[in-house]
């Protein structure tokens, strides 16, 4: 799939890096499969602060994350959702500054995840402080953040958006290295592509991920995931007319070019696909086989 990632951002873990004119970020030494390098932390402000996503709960990425904010007051913690490499370092930066947390909600649906990991896995320990809504706007010293509510990859996924440098923080619903793994029960596919054409209407200057490089034309960019996620349902539908019709024989053949250690989550994202596909009425399923209805 020929998106233009950008992949010249990179920087050393722990390391707080200038990238805006009031975006500071640091790398969290988590890079895997689901990650990429690590998990980015976007430090928003200069003396009052806000944090976004603060990483994993590794003793060395919370000390780099004390120097990074040393002589700052942090007035939120905010989450994009409850995974656990964006949540867990939230409990000991708020016992640490006694900012409180904000997010849409708790992980998920309270519904259990499937035994098959197929990404970093969802922080049921967190609950926010604040639960927040679409187009709610918070406030602090010399800076103004939307929050913008992208359901899909998790059913609790909010986006931010800085509005005095029309910079959005995506999390995981835009990657900037990577397509987005949307895995039911709690991913939904059709949430998901509601949520890009929601993106898509907005004049962001820029898209900050917390996994990978940013998106500096914003536009070409959802448009181009929209497309790929049109192209995979075409080619499922491709795949069941021909009667490859259960997900481990859809994967194979559609993601055989793939690393294997992805192959997991392709078949979440498949059978988000056909769960979408299933609601429309266009197809039917019996067991693990799914064909078409019409």
């Amino acid at each position: 799939m020929p998106i233009p990632f950008d992949r010249t951002f990179d920087a050393p873990y722990g390391e707080c890096v200038k990238i805006g004119e009031r975006i500071h970020r640091v790398l969290a030494p988590n890079p895997g499969p689901f990650t990429f390098k690590g998990t980015g932390v976007y430090i928003i402000g200069t003396r009052d602060v806000a944090v976004i996503d603060p990483g994993p709960n590794l003793p060395i990425h919370i000390e780099a994350l004390k120097h990074a904010l040393a002589g700052k007051n942090v007035s939120h913690i905010l989450l994009t959702h409850a995974h656990n490499d964006h949540s867990p370092a939230a409990a000991p930066l708020k016992e640490w500054t006694g900012a409180k947390t904000f997010a849409y909600g708790p992980h998920g649906s309270g519904r259990n995840d499937n035994e098959t990991k197929v990404e970093e896995g969802g922080d049921r320990a967190f609950m926010p402080d604040v639960r927040i809504k679409d187009g709610e706007v918070l406030e602090g010293d010399g800076y103004t953040i939307e929050c913008v509510f992208t359901p899909g990859h998790t059913s609790n996924h909010m986006c931010y958006a800085l509005k005095e440098e029309k910079a959005l923080f995506t999390g995981d619903h835009v990657m900037g290295w990577s397509t987005t793994v949307v895995a039911p029960p709690d991913g939904d596919m059709a949430a998901y592509r509601a949520s890009l054409r929601k993106l898509l209407t907005r004049d962001d200057r820029i898209l900050w991920p917390t996994h990978g490089g940013p998106i500096r034309d914003p536009k070409p960019f959802l448009q181009a995931y929209l497309d790929h996620r049109a192209e995979r349902e075409a080619q499922i539908i491709a795949c069941l007319r021909e009667n490859v019709q259960r997900i481990p024989d859809i994967v194979a053949r559609l993601y055989a070019d793939v690393d294997k250690r992805l192959h997991p989550a392709a078949a979440r994202s498949v059978l988000a696909h056909l769960i979408e596909l299933e609601d429309e009425g266009r197809v039917m399923r019996d067991g693990d086989t799914y064909r078409m209805s019409r």
